[in-house]
């Protein structure tokens, strides 16, 4: 599965914005929880509020490793401010740890988001995969599988459908990471979405080295934005 080379996002954005479906799902992104006693009607007049207020063009947010935490990737959303027409971008790993994948995947698909592909997302696939070819299930299901399960058929077309980069003139997305001096269409799927550390030797590891992170190597000229290595917190190189 080759990477995604989108000359615009931001014009893809504006050429598929869906308003109907999008302030459907965003009346789904409003109206949770911490937002108790609120009607239909409240929460559908509170986004017809905030539809008249855009003034500005449709914007790219980018989001890092979510993990199935569909509550906290509803709350960042509406802390993004998030109105149909902008487009989202999940950096890998929307799935797996907790409590909501399902949720997650869906939610993305009908937001109509971009995406890479992150190590979990692709131990989900793998599942997807064997079950749809008849495999017997596991004495002892991994949680990517159970997740597999619980994924209905357009949640998994969405989630198998996900490249392993996406590149614009200027920025680059992946999960992991890529190794400088190599072109994109030769980097290797596995390191894209697994690498954390490059050691002074050209050893390429998923392994957490202090003084090694791959980004410091990165020679550009696209900027890359990544997920993945979150003991490094943000990592920002000129």
């Amino acid at each position: 599965l080759a990477g995604h080379d989108v000359t615009d996002v931001l014009s893809v954005a504006r050429a598929q914005a869906r308003w109907k479906v999008l302030e459907r799902s965003l009346l789904k992104v409003l109206q949770t929880s911490d937002r108790e006693g609120w009607t239909d009607a409240d929460t559908r007049s509170a986004v017809t509020e905030q539809l008249g207020r855009r003034t500005h063009d449709p914007r790219l947010i980018v989001v890092g490793d979510v993990h199935g935490c569909v509550a906290e990737l509803q709350s960042l959303l509406r802390r993004c401010n998030y109105l149909p027409g902008d487009r989202v971008l999940f950096l890998g790993d929307l799935v797996s740890k907790g409590p909501s994948s399902r949720e997650c995947v869906q939610m993305a698909r009908e937001l109509d988001c971009l995406g890479v592909r992150g190590n979990h997302d692709f131990e989900v696939i793998r599942w997807s995969h064997a079950l749809e070819a008849g495999c017997d299930a596991p004495q002892w299901g991994t949680e990517h599988y159970h997740i597999a399960r619980a994924l209905g058929k357009e949640d998994r077309e969405w989630l198998t459908g996900l490249p392993w980069y996406v590149s614009t003139p200027e920025h680059l997305f992946v999960h992991a990471g890529f190794v400088s001096g190599v072109r994109l269409r030769r980097q290797n799927p596995r390191l894209m979405m697994n690498m954390r550390s490059i050691l002074p030797d050209g050893t390429v590891t998923s392994k957490f080295f202090e003084n090694w992170p791959w980004a410091r190597l990165w020679d550009g000229p696209q900027t890359v934005f990544f997920g993945h290595d979150a003991d490094r917190g943000l990592q920002q190189y000129e």
